[in-house]
């Protein structure tokens, strides 16, 4: 791909996106990992006003220094870029007590990684209110519309997503055209829910390389079935479609229920 054209493309589509609104500016939450520090530069390169937020919740030292240092060079980059700390871990820890001592707890796991990431949308939120912003959502293709690896109402509460036509291999490519820090281009991805080192590639069981290749398989209408059985590349169509059938609900439109208009007497619209 052409790396700095579609940085032109995609800061030009958000800045004509927010021209369209009665708001101004950006509020992005900065993880440590790529596709935030990637759209939080493409958001502080429409020239308007951003907010970078970091929001540890137990973060591993590593993760939370990758976002505090790119974050720096980021306000040292753009005057129109600020930032703050909101730590979480306080918030998380009195919701996790909760949950344990209601009636149907212990809870745990998933549901506790998920809380996390339901966390920071209310706080990315919370600052958009007050700063009359847009919350730029840093999910990518993979993510997004392949294999759902998202939190529902967490990291998938968004405004707009920038990046979420591009490949996690593309994502590489424009964050090495904007400068990205190397220790970010570095990093194995982690959605950083869990306190502990495991990558999205523990998670999902394969890497973005091959779930992006799965996914081109399936737009080309190929199954699972044309794979030798035993091969990687059968695991790997195998894994793509286990998440994505099990993810759908996220993917796709909430459903509503049309109730027939015979068992209604005049209705306004």
């Amino acid at each position: 791909m052409d790396a700095e054209a579609a940085v032109r493309h995609i800061v030009q589509w958000m800045a004509d996106y927010l021209d369209h609104t009665a708001l101004d500016g950006w509020v992005v939450g900065v993880s440590g990992g790529i596709d935030s520090a990637v759209t939080s530069t493409l958001a502080a390169l429409t020239g308007r006003p951003t907010t970078v937020l970091r929001m540890p919740i137990h973060q591993a030292v590593d993760q939370d220094q990758r976002g505090a240092d790119h974050i720096a060079w980021l306000e040292s980059q753009h005057e129109h870029v600020t930032s703050c700390v909101v730590d979480l871990t306080a918030s998380f820890d009195g919701l996790s007590d909760a949950l344990a001592s209601s009636a149907d707890g212990p809870f745990g796991g998933l549901a506790l990684a998920n809380a996390r990431a339901r966390l920071r949308m209310t706080t990315l939120y919370a600052v958009a209110a007050e700063k009359g912003a847009l919350v730029a959502g840093t999910g990518n293709k993979v993510e997004d519309f392949g294999v759902g690896f998202y939190t529902k109402y967490g990291d998938g509460g968004v405004d707009l997503s920038p990046i979420a036509d591009l490949f996690k291999s593309e994502v590489y490519a424009v964050g090495r055209a904007l400068g990205i820090g190397e220790a970010i281009l570095r990093a194995a991805p982690t959605d950083g829910l869990w306190g502990d080192d495991r990558t999205d590639e523990d998670q999902l069981g394969a890497s973005y390389d091959e779930l992006e290749w799965a996914m081109e398989q399936v737009a080309k209408g190929r199954s699972t079935a044309e794979f030798e059985a035993a091969s990687r590349a059968a695991e790997v169509m195998r894994i793509y479609h286990k998440h994505h059938s099990a993810n759908l609900h996220k993917m796709n439109p909430i459903p509503v229920c049309e109730v027939p208009s015979s068992l209604f007497g005049p209705r306004q619209n």
